[in-house]
Formats: C-alpha cells, structure tokens, sequence
C-alpha cells in the first residue's frame, strides 16, 4: 500500500467509516498535553499509528482493556548506548518491556574507537527492532587533546555524518571552554550544525554567568550536567532545556526536581545518560526515573510528559510522545499509574513486550568489523611505577578524590609512603594509585597517578570503558595487582575485570569495540553483578565502582583527571608538570 492509499485509508478510519487494525476497547487514556486521565473509550489504530479517540466500534483485532490506563511510550532523551555493555538487540530486549519506546543515542564511545565505522556500525544494528533509536553526532572526537583518542572527526566529517538515516542533530558539545573561547574547529563543528538546521545538545557543568552566555549564545540548546539547583536555575532562565539525569553513577534527580514547575516543566525531560546492565534490569530505565520522581513529590502526569512529549518535541520527533490522531501507536498499558507498573507494551500498535518480558527475538547481526580493538605497546609492571621525585612544588602529590553518587572530583594533595624511591599506593588511608594505558595506535603512553574515595584494601579494578577515548584504565593497591588486572583486559580483547593476589576474581568480557558484550543480557547482568560482588570483597564501599572508575580519565569534567598522557587540571585545561618516572 503506497503512502497516499495510506493516508486516504487513515481517513477513513479516522471517520469511523472504515475498521482499523487495532482496536483498544474501554480503555483510559492519559493525556500529556492537558495533564488529564480520560474517561473510557475505544481507540483506533491503522498503519501503524493512532487514527481516533472516540466511539469507534470496528476493528480486525479487538483488544478489550477494561478500564486500564494507555500511556504514550517512553523517551530517553540523552543515553549513550554502549554505557550499558550490551548489543543495541540486548539493550531493546530489556528496556523495551519497562516501555522505553525510543531513545536519543550518542555514540561517543564507539565513535572515539573506531571512527564513523562505529556511527554506521549502530545505526545498522538498531535496524528492524520494536524501539525507535535516533542518533546525534558526537561532537567532540577526541573530547581533548589531553588523552590519545581511536578516532578524530572533523567539521567534514561531521556534516557528512548528519546526512546518515535517523541522525538528528549534534551531540553533546563537551568542549564548551573551546565555544565560549570561539576557537575555529569547535565553531566550524557548530556551524555545520547551523548549516544543517539541526539541533545541538551542550555539555557544561557549573558554566554560569558571560561564560554560560557565551556558550547558549553559540547555539547549544540543552544541559544534562547540571547538578546544583541554582545552576539548573540559571540555565533555565537563559533559555536551555534541563535534562535532568539519573544514571548508574550520576543522580541529579533528587537535586533538580523542584526546578520542575507550572511555567518550567515544558522545558525539562528525564534522561538516563549511562546505566549499567543490572541497573536497567533491576531497578528499570526511564520508568525508574519516573517512578522516582513521583515518590518525590512530582504529579504523576507531569512526571510522564517530562519522558514522552517533553522530549519528542524538543527533539522534532513529530508523532511521537502522545497518543492522538497521526502519532505512532507506541504505548503502554499500565496496571499502575503512581508505580509505573506495566502490563502490556506495544510498538506500532503491535504487542512487543507482556509482564515484564519481551516478546520479540532479536535479529542476529553481524559485529566482526568492530572488533580486536586493543593495540597496547611495550607495558610492564615498570610502567606503573611512580619515581619518589614526582612532587607538586609543596612537596605533596594531587590526587583524585571521588564524590559519591558523582561524576565531578575534587583535587586533593596526599603523600603517599616512599619505598625504594618509589610512591606506593596506601590502601589503609583509602588511596590507590591509577594509571591510564593507551590502547588504540600503541603509542606506550601510561598516565599515572592517586584516587582516593573506592575504599579498596587489596587488589585492582580495572576495564576498557574509560570515557571518552577508552583507554584502560586501572586503580589497585599494589603495581602488581595493578598489571595482572591490565593484563587480563589485554587477553579479553576489551573488557571488565576485578583482580586478587595476581588472580582475577571476576571479569566481563567485551570484544566490541572494547565496550559491548556479545553475550545475551542475562549472561552479561550475571558477570556484572559478580564483578561488583567480588570488587566489595575488596573492600570498596561505592554503589557503582565500575561505573565511577570509567570517568576518572574523563577530562572535560571538573576538578582533576587522568589521562594516558598525564594529569589534567581540569578548571584551568591544563596537565599538571608531574612528568617525572622512576
């Protein structure tokens, strides 16, 4: 059937002068734009969307509610897929059945390990799921020149990338001291966005004031950073759109909601960003932000806008987020508004997911050109070692102090014991040395330095998702430790692991790329959850070590990082003189 039989035959239905192919009988509906919960009705669905609300009373297939709540799907605004270590296939058979119904994806971390082979790898194997996934560009590969990245994009590349099927804008613009400062390449890349008429996601926690101006006043439209009510306050009244996050290891929610009011609320969504595969599994996706957000206090109808119409409008994503003539017949039937408990999800008025489970089989897909992605060059536990003489002018050593339930650091000066020459780790007083080991051209480089908040006694962690180059990064209370764990990533081809006296507890393989599992969800959640289960018996005392590990050699986010080439002050963007080795 073309599309003009199409429409004429949506008319049709749309009349009541001809059957749909789905019709929901008795059902309540809640509707995002007013806020209401409707009175039973019939709803008629044709083509794959919604045609009418009302009486209508013919259908091929007679779906009878009873009186239960149809809700639009969820939106995820912001969420970098390969966070969650799973095949875009996987990650649909889990989140899916908890009524995500689309997503905004950036592949940053692909990208920045294999280039625009990464884009186009995700893009194909998001193809024939019952999830619509839209993606943006990442905008900043590498993110710096601080860390040695897989990839580099230029403004080119950019423009020739926003031409790819269901690529929607420019992601996250993480270089934001490069936009406020007007350097060349970083409004190059913003002016392809311009040219194209795309949206652009921004990247900038605490900017406030001339900065912040500056920064909006390029074009950067949204924030998902933001962590302080009066920065999201700032932001909004500039003009931005707040993304307020709830991931794995960044929590902003709790913080950010009273922002969400009467003459704000339209310019908030919920997005996840990164989330771990138990997580998702466990406590849910955006449904879990939702359902947190209620038991804060939030409206349960303002709550669900903020993760479906919210979004798709923001994003131009015309038909999506409602239920209401012309738009996709994405939905849930709900059991429970306030809990967001789910019965029933469908996609394009079919029923993809019951109770909880999916009832789709994803497509086999072939992944062999994003793998065997680790080049390491010339390590040795020598590598690791830090030479007594590599001091700050006060004699003491800057190291990495984490903040729970954060992605931010702060910058400490510690003095760690002195052995042989030597700086050791001091697991007794909670510091652990880091290193960062590049992996993608070989150019030997090991970064090295202190981290202090894991709580570790003995052993290493350490993994291949390292934002945002993914390099391996590693933190241990002994060298040795240290290089087994390294080792173990080397041997994996890419992956997770959680080190003991020269042995690996546990580990999590990831081939793809060095990011993504292979494996199905169950087999990858049941690694995770023994991976965290053996870095407690550690001694580490975070919700989410993993997770928190991976951003430590993130260098756009304040206040200190480690890279494979040194250590970044991130307030000032520069390495701090710490050059010398044993």
């Amino acid at each position: 059937m073309n599309q003009p039989d199409v429409m004429t035959n949506m008319l049709a239905v749309a009349r009541g002068e001809a059957p749909c192919d789905v019709l929901l009988k008795r059902a309540r509906l809640l509707n995002v734009f007013t806020g209401e919960i409707e009175a039973e009705q019939a709803i008629a669905i044709f083509a794959g969307r919604f045609a009418g609300i009302g009486d209508y009373e013919e259908g091929r297939e007679l779906v009878d509610l009873a009186g239960s709540l149809v809700a639009p799907g969820f939106i995820d605004g912001h969420i970098h897929l390969e966070s969650t270590h799973l095949t875009p296939a996987a990650f649909a058979s889990l989140v899916v059945p908890r009524g995500t119904m689309a997503i905004v994806a950036d592949p940053h971390e692909i990208v920045n390990v294999k280039g625009l082979a990464g884009l186009r790898y995700m893009i194909a194997a998001t193809h024939n799921l019952p999830i619509s996934v839209y993606f943006m560009v990442p905008s900043c590969v590498p993110v710096s020149d601080f860390e040695t990245s897989g990839a580099s994009l230029s403004a080119e590349d950019i423009a020739d990338a926003l031409q790819l099927e269901r690529v929607i804008g420019l992601a996250e613009m993480m270089n934001y001291p490069g936009v406020v400062q007007g350097e060349p390449e970083t409004l190059a890349k913003l002016a392809v966005a311009h040219r194209a008429g795309v949206l652009i996601d921004g990247h900038c926690p605490g900017l406030h004031g001339h900065s912040l101006n500056a920064y909006i006043a390029s074009g950067v439209r949204t924030d998902h950073e933001t962590t302080k009510l009066e920065e999201g306050r700032e932001k909004l009244r500039r003009g931005m759109f707040l993304m307020i996050r709830e991931g794995s290891s960044e929590k902003n929610l709790e913080a950010l909601l009273p922002l969400v009011t009467g003459h704000s609320d339209e310019r908030c969504m919920f997005v996840s960003d990164d989330c771990s595969p138990n997580d998702l599994a466990q406590l849910g996706h955006i449904d879990h932000i939702v359902r947190k957000a209620i038991r804060l206090g939030l409206p349960a109808t303002r709550a669900y806008a903020l993760a479906t119409i919210n979004p798709a409008r923001y994003f131009r994503l015309h038909g999506s987020g409602a239920i209401a003539p012309g738009y996709n017949a994405d939905f849930m039937v709900l059991d429970n508004m306030e809990h967001v408990q789910i019965a029933a999800v469908y996609h394009a008025g079919r029923k993809v997911a019951e109770a909880g489970r999916p009832l789709f089989q994803p497509p086999e897909f072939d992944d062999s050109s994003m793998r065997k992605s680790l080049r390491v060059s010339n390590f040795s536990i020598e590598r690791l070692r830090i030479s007594a003489n590599t001091r700050s002018a006060r004699g003491s050593f800057p190291a990495i102090e984490i903040i729970p339930k954060q992605i931010t650091t702060r910058k400490v000066d510690v003095k760690p014991p002195e052995r042989d020459g030597l700086l050791w780790a001091d697991p007794a007083n909670d510091l652990l040395k880091l290193a960062v080991v590049e992996r993608h051209v070989g150019t030997g480089n090991v970064g090295l330095g202190f981290v202090r908040g894991f709580g570790i006694t003995h052993g290493a962690i350490a993994s291949s998702v390292a934002h945002d180059s993914h390099n391996i990064v590693v933190a241990g209370a002994s060298d040795e430790d240290m290089f087994a764990a390294v080792s173990e990533i080397i041997a994996m081809g890419g992956g997770m692991v959680a080190v003991a006296d020269g042995q690996a507890l546990a580990r999590l393989p990831l081939p793809i790329a060095g990011l993504l599992s292979d494996a199905s969800p169950n087999t990858v959640i049941t690694a995770y959850d023994l991976l965290e289960r053996s870095i407690r018996t550690l001694g580490c005392r975070l919700a989410s070590p993993m997770a928190t590990l991976s951003f430590l050699a993130l260098p756009v986010i304040p206040e200190l990082r480690l890279t494979d080439k040194g250590l970044v002050d991130v307030v000032n963007f520069q390495f701090l003189d710490l050059s010398t080795r044993a």
